[in-house]
């Protein structure tokens, strides 16, 4: 298997991206297994990501993005959500910043206003939100309550071709992200 970041030809981002905006779904390497994903606003997308994991609806999805600009119109403007997405991390971490008023409960969970999203630690993973220029959802590439995939092999036996893979190695941490409330600093998990 070839270290991610694997470089996308030019002919397969076109179509990953065409891929994404038919509400597809697509898996890749993050820090620490792979990542499920979709167009954060595409909520048909989101959906269906949703029933594929067998995720309990209620709970919020996890948005990545290359850099601070991918995320900020998810978010509600303040200078603090820049500082805390823009300053160094030594761990994976994702961050509970309040939500734009456009996001729906779909994504950001329901009686929520909050929406977590990281600036991946992953080379790939912020590289594939580059390429694509837009920002991903990312959660485990799982189904709730299993083990999440650490390999292109894994996801494509339990996903088979209902995802698009983008290959790769997994980063070399053994646990998800940290989920920090940036409003209270609270360590949420």
């Amino acid at each position: 298997m070839k270290p991610f970041p694997r470089i996308l030809a030019a002919a397969d981002q076109r179509r990953l991206t065409a891929h994404l905006q038919r509400n597809g779904l697509v898996a890749y390497p993050t820090e620490s297994c792979y990542g499920l994903g979709c167009l954060p606003t595409a909520v048909r997308a989101v959906k269906q990501l949703i029933r594929l994991k067998k995720r309990p609806q209620h709970k919020g999805m996890i948005v990545i993005g290359a850099d601070f600009s991918q995320l900020q119109p998810l978010l509600r403007p303040s200078e603090k959500n820049a500082a805390l997405l823009q300053q160094p991390q030594t761990l994976p971490t994702t961050f509970l910043l309040p939500a734009s008023r456009k996001i729906t409960p779909t994504l950001r969970g329901s009686r929520r206003n909050k929406l977590a999203v990281r600036i991946p630690a992953h080379a790939g993973a912020k590289r594939l939100c580059r390429m694509l220029q837009t920002p991903l959802v990312s959660t485990s590439c799982n189904q709730a309550g299993k083990k999440p995939c650490r390999s292109e092999r894994e996801v494509r036996r339990l996903f088979g071709r209902r995802v698009w893979v983008v290959g790769g190695l997994v980063g070399r941490y053994k646990q998800p992200s940290r989920i920090i409330d940036g409003e209270t600093g609270k360590r949420l998990r």
